[in-house]
């Protein structure tokens, strides 16, 4: 049985489900939008202080959606107010050495969306973003992503990335999105 499996019965959110939650918990705090049908993901500061940032997600993807959250929940007040958060990205084709470099900075985004994708009623996939070279996820990687996980689930998450968690476990009605028996390395 999946970890996925071993999680009590909700429902599965949809792009625009999590739209709404997140509009619900951040858009006036954090004057933040987030817009799905974007050709690729990028998250544009706003310079008016009436405006809102927007975090874009591609297409209709509710993954693309919870991972771009993700990014957002682990970006500094600094970084927020910097397209794409000002970090570094090479395109798909990396090099083993970007790739290796990749991973390191992706391991909290992805065990944030990990959590996420559970408290949405989603199953997760951890990503390499690399098709291109063909090079998946490492053992590694998938090993870093894990033990993340289960240290938010016993230390407990940022207030950003707590909030979001509980608001879609509120509405998918799993009762603790923190529970480190939902997270089984086997499912990565």
């Amino acid at each position: 049985m999946s970890a996925f499996e071993k999680a009590p019965a909700h429902c599965t959110l949809q792009h625009l489900d999590i739209e709404a939650v997140f509009h619900q918990v951040f858009e006036s705090s954090f004057r933040t939008r987030l817009v799905g049908g974007g050709d690729e993901p990028i998250y544009r500061p706003t310079e008016d202080p009436l405006g809102y940032h927007e975090i874009v997600y591609t297409r209709d993807y509710a993954a693309s959606a919870l991972h771009e959250i993700a990014h957002w929940c682990v970006a500094g007040p600094e970084r927020r107010q910097l397209e794409d958060y000002g970090y570094w990205y090479a395109p798909d084709g990396r090099s083993a050495d970007q790739q290796a470099l990749f991973e390191r900075l992706e391991v909290k985004p992805q065990a944030f969306e990990w959590i996420f994708s559970m408290a949405a009623g989603r199953k997760f996939r951890v990503s390499a973003d690399n098709l291109e070279a063909a090079l998946g996820a490492s053992d590694g990687f998938k090993d870093a992503v894990h033990l993340q996980v289960l240290d938010y689930c016993r230390l407990g998450l940022p207030p950003r990335a707590d909030l979001f968690a509980q608001a879609l476990a509120n509405k998918t009605g799993l009762c603790n999105p923190l529970n480190p028996a939902y997270f089984c390395r086997d499912a990565l």
